[in-house]
C-alpha cells in the first residue's frame, strides 16, 4: 500500500517536473532512502509497461524522467507537428566522439586529433548541453577540460558511458594525442615589452 502511494507521488512529481531529476534529490524531497525510491521506480516502470500506457520511465546516469513511449511517437508528432531537431554537423560529431571517449579532454587535445580548430564545435556542443567545462588541466596555461553531460546520455539514449561502442584499434588515445601535439608546430605569439 505504501509503495503504491509512493509510486503515485513519484509519477506526479515526474509529470509536473517534466525534465530529468536526480534520484537522490527525489529521495531527499520525499524523505525516503534512495533504495526505496529505486524500488518504487521499478514498480512504477512495470505498472506503466503492463498497462500499455502512453508513458514510460527513462533512466540515465543517476537521473530519472517520465517520457512518452517511443511506440506512440508518430501519433504525438501528428498532433504537435514538432520542429525538426537540428542535427549535429560532421565536425561537431567528430569533436563529440573525441570528448566522449577521451574525457576529460582539452581543446588543444581535440584539435591535435582532428587536425583543425575546434572552438566553434566545442562552443556549439556546450550550448546544446552535450558537453561541459569540468575544470582546468594542471599544466601550463591551465586549459579548460571538457566532458560529456547527463544531457549527452539522454540525447543518445544510453544510461552510462559504458554503453558506448568499442573504439577502432587505430583511434588515438592519450599517447597519440601527446605525440601529435609534439609533432605540430606551436603557434607563435607576439610578446610586447613596456
Amino acid at each position: 500500500m505504501l509503495n503504491d502511494r509512493l509510486c503515485g507521488i513519484i509519477e506526479s512529481i515526474l509529470f509536473v517536473y517534466g525534465e530529468a531529476i536526480d534520484i537522490e534529490t527525489l529521495a531527499n524531497a520525499l524523505g525516503h532512502e534512495v533504495k526505496t525510491v529505486h524500488s518504487a521506480l521499478n514498480d512504477l516502470e512495470q505498472e506503466l509497461q503492463a498497462a500499455h500506457r502512453g508513458l514510460s520511465i527513462k533512466r540515465f546516469a543517476n537521473m530519472v524522467q517520465l517520457v512518452s513511449k517511443a511506440d506512440y511517437a508518430t501519433y504525438v508528432e501528428r498532433v504537435l507537428q514538432p520542429v525538426q531537431r537540428q542535427s549535429l554537423s560532421q565536425s561537431a560529431l567528430e569533436t563529440l566522439v573525441i570528448v566522449a571517449y577521451l574525457q576529460p579532454v582539452t581543446r588543444q587535445e581535440v584539435e591535435a586529433i582532428r587536425g583543425v580548430k575546434c572552438d566553434y564545435s566545442l562552443q556549439s556542443l556546450s550550448q546544446k548541453g552535450l558537453i561541459a567545462d569540468v575544470g582546468r588541466k594542471e599544466t601550463l596555461g591551465r586549459p579548460i577540460l571538457y566532458a560529456t553531460t547527463a544531457q549527452f546520455l539522454s540525447h543518445f539514449g544510453i544510461q552510462s558511458l559504458d554503453e558506448l561502442p568499442e573504439l577502432p584499434a587505430d583511434f588515438p588515445g592519450e599517447e597519440g594525442i601527446q605525440l601529435k601535439m609534439e609533432l605540430q608546430p606551436q603557434e607563435k605569439t607576439a610578446v610586447s615589452r613596456r
